[in-house]
């Protein structure tokens, strides 16, 4: 029996170790973070008296690495609470208590015979059962532990986290050679489970599946475009989402990476294998070695393959030309065969238009997608055993959108094959006899089930029970009810999703009308609903566009049956005899928020930025978003009988401010995580957690919400409320228009010109809101800032 996981060690608290400390912390996991003892005091040590026996230079490595977890951008932690759950120490000290943990993960320089010390360290204090693991981007696992004793490479593994740890979902998990099974098995489903990864198996080889592949991409790309005369801009052009890449595409990529490091990625695969051919592709250019000479290695030097110069009218981006190694402005790129691409969804519609379109740009599609495909598939069974495996790692390690494998069925296997061969290129043995055997693809779907190519054969891809996916419902008829902008679907066990599918997700009386319609179709036939998405984003809040234009056209009647229609749908949701849970992710703002409040369970992505963020077009939120803060004030206030106006003044301000939370978790620092709401780190878990959570519901026997009358701060908090924002006005932190905004929102969050500690009922609050909001929709900054966020997609400051 492998032993479970609740504490954890990490040894090097550079840059990685820190965060993968964070990333453990932030999934509950308490942990040690311990690194080198100092050689040398500090300047301001010394001035303390401090000498190097006092701990706090012991362990000063650590401690300072915590701290910085706090201020780095991106975020680490998921909250800045959760760095209490690191404890700090030094390998001298501190080794022995490697003993109280089960998992013991190595972070250090990445040198062969510098891990191989300090695993032998290891195993001297090593509690037998104690899983170890190295997060080498490339050293042999079984090189690593050559010395050591038979049980301790049973408990050896690598797990190489990317690179940031919170935010990149690829893990590849690389058993030794006589690493336990039962380890590898256990360690693929924690990670998954608890960590939120996604899991990939690799084999022991050169950078293992990701950067093995990725890199010989970028090298070859890197030696078409020199042979080829393209500039860093018409690369970038190709490679970023025309071929279904991100838009950071080759050189901005490398550029975030930073050359350095990438050199020597390419020299481990360079120095390790002994194909001529492979060799040379890894032998990274002279121009890189120039550059990192020079220092001019990325984005943490300032400069790269481009770089920021400031001009008199702002901000210049500049690309590096190779011929004069000198940085001119950047040349916007098109062509017919990059339009055709951006005229279809899609990445494989995109891909399939960008190399259709014949002209030199999509020959560079072509001439640098066909070897990334050939290599893929030359290295299967050397690298890994699935084509899965490896498409799910260039997925989730490099957020391409398709992997190579299933690209290669979105151009035509067959008839790139053709087109392969007929260019002199030598098919993979087993792809000619899958081929041959009439094959005409790699995957594979029947009826439910999706299958791939696996040793000669079809295999079934199995999916975790726990992953449910809307899109794959759909397409197996689950659809109960559906209009342009937005789905009900059912999931299965008497729970029914209500999934959006508007453009951003937007809120419109599209979907308004489907929730009305979900509820009612819920009471009759349900347990319960699920309101999740598989969007980019959650929702971006309520449609601006159509506001702005009925604003515009001073139809106010309009705007008011809009807001109407918007809070009676929510209050209807909120009412459900049934059990009602959300489930967010990503970008949740505005209207979203209120389409999230009135469930009875909101569980958060752990990658949500929640937030009411109305102020930033000069309005407020009106669909029930301050009825419901104001809500929750008057529980709170009750329930700890405190003053009611320190709660109502912290909505005032985070409503005020747009704050928007930094993760699911920071939505509780930020008040709106309710006592029932909780995380989930691993996303694709989501819609399933949150149907057990209407099923659990269900079954301890729903009793629906039942009306509040909610409890005001009333004429005197608003007096308190709105002297806050007028000292803000006069400290020039806010403008006029910001505070007659806060005024509104102030008058609404008080309850009105009532006296102190009114009752009032939610239908009251609800008027003061759509009042408000039809006020402020006459302001022309208001409409100014509509008008600039549409055109912008950032806030106005007027």
């Amino acid at each position: 029996m492998v032993q479970p996981i609740q504490r954890a060690a990490v040894i090097g608290s550079g840059v990685m170790g820190a965060a993968i400390a964070a990333h453990l912390a932030g999934a509950g996991i308490h942990c040690l973070l311990l690194d080198l003892v100092p050689a040398r005091l500090t300047e301001a040590e010394a001035k303390k008296g401090l000498t190097l026996e006092h701990p706090a230079v012991r362990n000063r490595l650590a401690v300072d690495a915590i701290a910085r977890l706090k201020k780095t951008k991106p975020a680490p932690l998921y909250s800045e609470a959760f760095a209490a759950r690191i404890t700090p120490g030094n390998l001298e000290d501190d080794l022995p208590k490697l003993a109280g943990v089960d998992w013991i993960i190595e972070v250090v320089v990445e040198r062969l015979d510098v891990k191989r010390e300090l695993l032998g360290r290891i195993e001297k204090v090593w509690k037998p059962g104690t899983i170890v693991s190295s997060n080498t981007s490339g050293i042999s696992i079984n090189e690593m532990v050559a010395s050591c004793g038979s049980e301790f490479k049973r408990h050896f593994l690598g797990t190489h986290f990317f690179n940031p740890p919170r935010y990149m979902k690829l893990l590849e998990i690389i058993p030794g050679e006589t690493t336990d099974p039962e380890i590898v098995s256990y360690m693929h489903g924690f990670c998954e489970r608890r960590l939120g990864k996604g899991v990939v198996v690799a084999k022991d080889t050169p950078n293992f599946i990701a950067n093995r592949i990725g890199t010989y991409g970028l090298l070859v790309t890197l030696r078409n475009m020199m042979e080829l005369g393209y500039t860093v801009e018409e690369v970038d052009a190709v490679t970023g989402p025309a071929l279904g890449r991100p838009k950071s595409a080759t050189f901005r990529t490398l550029d975030l990476v930073g050359l350095d490091t990438f050199v020597h990625v390419a020299a481990n695969v360079h120095g390790q294998t002994a194909a001529t051919a492979e060799k040379d592709v890894f032998s990274a250019p002279d121009v890189l070695g120039r550059m990192v000479d020079r220092g001019w290695i990325g984005e943490k030097q300032g400069q790269g393959f481009y770089k920021k110069v400031k001009t008199e009218s702002g901000t210049q981006i500049q690309a590096l030309r190779f011929d004069t190694m000198e940085y001119e402005p950047v040349r916007k790129v098109s062509s017919a065969s990059l339009e055709a691409a951006k005229a279809v969804k899609g990445a494989g519609n995109k891909i399939k238009a960008l190399l259709g379109t014949k002209d030199r740009y999509s020959e560079l599609a072509w001439n640098t997608l066909k070897p990334v495909l050939l290599y893929s598939a030359h290295k299967l069974g050397e690298i890994a055993d699935s084509i899965a495996d490896i498409d799910n790692a260039m997925k989730w390690g490099f957020n391409w959108e398709l992997g190579p494998f299933e690209v290669w069925d979105e151009i035509g296997l067959v008839k790139a094959a053709q087109r392969m061969e007929a260019e002199g290129d030598v098919l993979p043995e087993w792809v000619r006899v899958w081929i041959d055997a009439g094959h005409t693809s790699f995957y594979e779907q029947r009826n439910d089930q999706r299958f791939y190519a696996h040793g000669g054969a079809w295999s079934e891809l199995e999916t975790p029970a726990e992953h449910i996916s809307l899109r794959r419902l759909k397409q197996q008829n689950k659809v109960v009810l559906s209009k342009p902008g937005a789905s009900l679907i059912d999931i299965g066990d008497g729970v029914a999703c209500l999934e959006f599918h508007s453009p951003n997700n937007a809120i419109g009386a599209d979907i308004l009308t489907m929730i009305q319609q979900s509820v009612e179709e819920v009471r009759r036939n349900y347990r319960g609903l699920v309101i999740a998405n598989e969007g980019r984003h959650f929702c971006v809040g309520a449609n601006v566009m159509l506001l702005l234009m009925e604003a515009q056209e001073e139809e106010w009647d309009e705007i008011d049956l809009i807001i109407r229609q918007f809070q009676n749908t929510m209050l209807t949701l909120k009412r459900l005899e049934k059990p009602v849970v959300a489930a967010p992710h990503q970008m949740t703002l505005g209207g979203g928020v209120e389409a999230c409040l009135p469930a009875d369970k909101i569980i958060f992505s752990a990658e949500t930025y929640f937030g009411l963020v109305e102020t930033g077009v000069g309005l407020i939120p009106a669909g029930g978003g301050c009825k419901e803060m104001a809500l929750r004030s008057s529980r709170m206030a009750g329930s700890t009988d405190a003053d009611l106006q320190a709660f109502v003044n912290s909505y005032f301000e985070t409503i005020a401010m747009a704050k928007v939370s930094t993760s699911g978790h920071d939505t509780k620092r930020i008040g709106y995580m309710g006592p029932r709401d909780s995380v989930i780190i691993n996303q694709d878990r989501r819609v399933y957690e949150a149907k057990m959570a209407v099923l659990e519901m269900d079954r301890a026997g729903y009793e629906p919400m039942e009306e509040e009358r909610i409890r005001v701060v009333g004429e005197p908090g608003k007096a308190v409320m709105q002297l806050g924002a007028y000292t803000m006005q006069l400290g020039n932190y806010i403008s006029d228009h910001d505070r007659l905004i806060a005024n509104k929102l102030a008058h609404v969050l008080a309850g009105g010109n009532v006296p102190a500690n009114s009752l009032v009922s939610e239908q009251y609050m609800l008027d003061l809101e759509r009042e408000a909001f039809l006020s402020l929709c006459g302001e022309p900054k208001t409409q100014a800032r509509m008008q600039h966020m549409l055109a912008k997609g950032k806030p106005l400051r007027n």
